[in-house]
């Protein structure tokens, strides 16, 4: 017999079970295009002209370019439009935020020696909103084919049914906790009644046609601070070096619904299901970056950055509830609530996003205008969490290896002036970083702005266009049907500059 209908308990567990997926890995392993205006009207393109503050994020030398000190702080209003289509029923969620996404300040000191090449020497601190998770997504349709029983099938086939019966939901790791659930919850019956039963069946009533919702709402931030100092040589040569200190803070709450009218039998059969998770992720990391500017004309500039992999030191909590009815018993009867009310908190563990390589060009067309062209690669196949010898994560590390690319990322900006008034534009690509192209899908973006400089203070407005397809399973196991979402990202972003 099963322990309770009612699983009310309160507190933390602690262990060292894992849950993560490849989506988290990627969560912080890609960036966003966010910056100064400037730097987001022309796409990001600025690897080879610097003189920015969102540029010595791409390309460290960057700072070097500035003629005088500065301070440049950058707000931006983003709304994201999701549109799901769930086996054939299309739905439309919306999110708006307004954030602080760049603030930073740079120290130029000038050689006045003739007899020494070494002109510049520059010291900068910038802090940018590398990716702003505020997001909402929902999905709804009729499932002909699979139910989320078979979620919870997937993680109990193999474990004694004893465990089931006699555990407690905080002593067990996260699959068994999976498979305890969907017990305790009468979603799921042994084959047999013995206590070493590894092997269970659905109590959803069977026929198909299974109406399912997913609403999942995630909000937070991936933050980096860099210290910057850089050089220049004749004032042709730029060189740069970024020490970035990375904070990250994730909240996501996701509610699974199903129900059906499917005809019932003698036996116990749940008709209608909802299925709460909510995750916390938070922690600390590391990267650094080195950079090179070269001016060969008076016009034209190359520019070559890499950027090393992040080491992440990160920690999660996650929680869970199951709620399950069922349309053949008393109807007196309460619903079947497994709520643990219990906080897992796993142990630290690490992430190394993959490193990446800028290649930068840019012809500058006197005082008139400019186009810059970037192109960055990045081989998502070497994400690794660690420790590596960690048996779930050496699963997932080769899981990542043979799903994960390399992907292109394609920038061009181009910018006019008229007197004191700058005109931008920009086009972005980026490749998806699966083999498939299809679990998330190529980036396409285009941006347009203009500045106005007024002496020791200048003004900077953007508009940027992106929207990208992707294929999301609302479980990773069992029910691995999924909705295909396209997302669209439009954002404003307002930057003041003041020469100090």
């Amino acid at each position: 017999m099963k322990k309770y209908l009612f699983l009310l308990l309160t507190g933390l567990t602690f262990g060292i079970a894992q849950s993560q997926e490849i989506k988290d890995a990627l969560r912080y392993s890609q960036d966003n295009l966010n910056g100064t205006a400037r730097f987001k009207a022309m796409s990001g393109a600025f690897g080879a002209l610097g003189g920015d503050f969102s540029s010595i994020g791409i390309n460290p030398a960057g700072s070097s370019v500035f003629s005088n000190n500065q301070f440049g702080i950058t707000i931006t209003n983003s709304d994201i439009k999701n549109n799901s289509n769930y086996f054939g029923t299309t739905t439309t969620e919306k999110d708006n935020s307004f954030d602080i996404n760049q603030a930073g300040g740079v120290f130029v000191f000038h050689n006045k020696s003739l007899n020494s090449g070494w002109k510049k020497f520059s010291l900068a601190i910038n802090y940018e909103n590398n990716n702003n998770f505020n997001n909402s997504t929902f999905s709804a349709g009729t499932n002909p084919n699979n139910s989320v029983g078979n979620y919870f099938i997937s993680y109990a086939n193999g474990v004694p049914l004893n465990i089931l019966e006699d555990s407690f939901y905080e002593n067990l790791d996260h699959g068994t906790q999976q498979a305890f659930l969907g017990y305790q919850g009468y979603v799921i019956n042994p084959t047999t009644s013995d206590s070493n039963n590894t092997q269970y069946t659905s109590n959803v009533a069977e026929g198909g046609n299974y109406y399912q919702e997913n609403t999942s709402y995630s909000q937070g931030y991936n933050g980096k601070l860099s210290f910057n100092a850089a050089t220049s040589y004749k004032d042709r040569l730029y060189f740069g070096i970024n020490l970035n200190s990375h904070f990250t803070d994730f909240r996501q709450s996701t509610v699974f619904y199903e129900d059906n009218n499917n005809a019932l039998d003698s036996n116990y059969r749940v008709t209608k299901l909802q299925f709460k998770n909510e995750l916390y992720t938070y922690g600390t990391g590391f990267s650094f970056q080195l950079g090179a500017i070269a001016k060969v004309t008076n016009e034209l500039r190359l520019g070559l950055a890499y950027e090393s992999s992040t080491w992440y030191n990160l920690n999660d909590e996650s929680s869970q509830k199951l709620i399950a009815v069922s349309s053949n018993v008393d109807g007196d009867l309460p619903n079947d609530v497994v709520d643990p009310r219990i906080t897992n908190v796993y142990a630290p563990y690490k992430l190394q996003t993959p490193s990446k390589v800028t290649t930068s060009f840019a012809y500058v067309f006197g005082k008139s205008g400019l186009i810059s062209i970037d192109y960055s690669i990045k081989n998502y196949s070497n994400t690794k969490f660690k420790p590596e010898n960690d048996s779930y994560f050496s699963g997932l590390n080769t899981n990542m290896s043979n799903t994960l690319d390399n992907s292109g990322e394609l920038r061009i900006g181009g910018e006019y002036k008229i007197n004191k008034l700058s005109l931008r534009a920009g086009y972005r690509y980026e490749q998806s970083p699966y083999k498939n192209g299809i679990t998330i899908g190529d980036l396409t973006g285009y941006s347009a702005g203009l500045g106005y400089n007024f002496g020791s203070t200048k003004v900077d407005l953007a508009y940027a266009y992106a929207e990208r397809d992707s294929q999301q399973g609302f479980f990773s196991q069992g029910l691995i049907d999924g909705a295909q979402i396209n997302s669209i990202n439009n954002t404003v972003s307002l930057t003041m500059l003041f020469e100090l």
